[in-house]
């Protein structure tokens, strides 16, 4: 099992075409940016299978919000469609400084997956470090992944609610969506009472990648987080919120993920 939620693109270059080298899942997505699929085809690193947000990390929007967590068979399915192992080791990337990478990397952890990482600085990185670039499709032989959800911690609505009240709550989302000054995805801007603010911008440097862990440690405990503290992440669907959760993880702190986030706070009514 590795002990980081990250890998730098020298190692992963170093693992592909080894008998070490992991399944690499391509998680590009982007709102309202350029399809995926498209991305994908036109380049990827070399056999790196594509993942889609919307089909394979998500269920519908509904009552959930607008990212639920996706249908168990539906999850496991798309990850042996890829590829991916239950022992084997696992790197996600996307283009979005992580933010679905994350989605794809909680999730998996979620399931009992004990070996994966997120690319840091992602499809960017890999191209500024001149990463070898595949196109096309790519075939991939069907993977034994199995598992069920449970290993990651989750809360509902009245868990995020407690938690906001006797722990800290961090909402993910952008300053501006937080004090409710603009809202240009969710009916009704604002955010859950007693949460604090953690963008996950505040979890990068100027290029892209994770701050260090002594950054980060400063940055979280002037939100909050301290020892004894439960702390749960959300952000408005989330999907972006699981970025705030792998910096946790980088040091050591367990985070749950409200996957209903501010979208299915609304949904259940609970925006005053």
């Amino acid at each position: 099992m590795t002990t980081s939620p990250l890998i730098g693109v020298e190692e992963l270059r170093s693992l592909l075409g080894t008998p070490a080298a992991p399944v690499v899942l391509d998680v590009r997505y982007r709102m309202g940016g350029p399809g995926g699929p498209e991305e994908h085809e036109a380049g990827h690193v070399p056999g790196a299978a594509y993942v889609d947000m919307n089909a394979d990390l998500a269920a519908p929007p509904g009552e959930g919000g607008r990212h639920p967590l996706p249908d168990p068979a539906v999850f496991v399915a798309a990850m042996q469609r890829a590829g991916v192992g239950i022992e084997t080791p696992v790197v996600v990337y996307d283009d979005w400084a992580g933010h679905a990478a994350a989605r794809a990397w909680w999730l998996l952890r979620h399931y009992g997956h004990r070996d994966v990482r997120l690319l840091d600085g992602g499809w960017s990185a890999w191209q500024a470090a001149g990463g070898d670039v595949e196109t096309g499709p790519v075939p991939t032989a069907t993977g034994d992944f199995h598992g069920v959800p449970g290993t990651m911690p989750v809360v509902d609505a009245d868990g995020a609610a407690r938690i906001a009240a006797a722990g800290t709550l961090i909402d993910a989302r952008a300053p501006e969506r937080f004090r409710g000054e603009i809202e240009p995805v969710d009916p009704v801007a604002g955010h859950i009472p007693g949460a604090v603010n953690h963008p996950t911008s505040w979890n990068l440097d100027n290029h892209g990648h994770f701050q260090d862990v002594r950054a980060l440690r400063e940055s979280y405990r002037h939100v909050g987080t301290g020892v004894g503290k439960d702390v749960a992440v959300y952000c408005g669907s989330g999907v972006t919120a699981c970025h705030d959760i792998v910096a946790l993880e980088l040091l050591g702190i367990p985070a749950a993920l409200y996957p209903g986030s501010w979208s299915g706070w609304i949904a259940a009514g609970r925006a005053r």
